[in-house]
């Protein structure tokens, strides 16, 4: 069955509610109140991200269609800011000026583990495990990773090796 659209397409400034990569989608909460907007994963795609974090602030644009209020587009998304977060020692002496001057390279997930709260990738060309601590998704607008997704990661030398200090969506670094 083919979905009409029923209205023009606007520019909304929300909340992530909730958005489960698994499932494929998520909805949004508008500033302005309302019914809860659907996010698709290939929205978010579109924009070069797997997941985002709940709570994000998002700008969209939404369409109303026949099945209720849907996202078309993602114009950007804030994460959301955790006072409550424990800085990773690793990280402590870093600004956002640091982090975004260090060079992003391409890696791909080798495993992620929500539950535990890290997972591992592998830079292109490289051998060496990069650690990916669940706090520095969060901080990147991410919520998870799935095994062989393509990345793009800033990071450092940690106390225990080379850790990641920013996780990008592949499709965003190649934009």
């Amino acid at each position: 069955m083919e979905m009409q659209d029923t209205g023009t397409p606007r520019k909304v400034l929300g909340q992530v509610k909730w958005f489960d990569p698994t499932k494929g989608f998520g909805f949004v909460i508008s500033e302005e109140g309302g019914p809860d907007i659907l996010l698709h994963a290939n929205v978010l795609r579109n924009f070069g991200q797997g997941s985002v974090v709940d709570g994000s602030e998002i700008t969209i644009m939404v369409q109303d269609t026949q099945r209720g209020l849907q996202a078309t587009e993602v114009l950007s998304i804030t994460p959301p800011a955790s006072e409550e977060a424990l800085p990773l020692r690793d990280m402590v002496e870093f600004t956002a000026e640091d982090i975004a001057n260090r060079p992003i390279e391409p890696a791909r997930v080798k495993w992620f583990d929500k539950g535990k709260g890290f997972g591992f990738a592998n830079v292109f060309g490289k051998n060496e495990d990069v650690f990916v601590h669940v706090e520095v998704l969060r901080r990147s607008g991410l919520s998870d990773l799935q095994s062989g997704e393509a990345v793009g990661l800033r990071m450092v030398d940690g106390e225990r090796g080379r850790m990641a200090i920013q996780v990008i969506g592949w499709e965003a670094v190649a934009k």
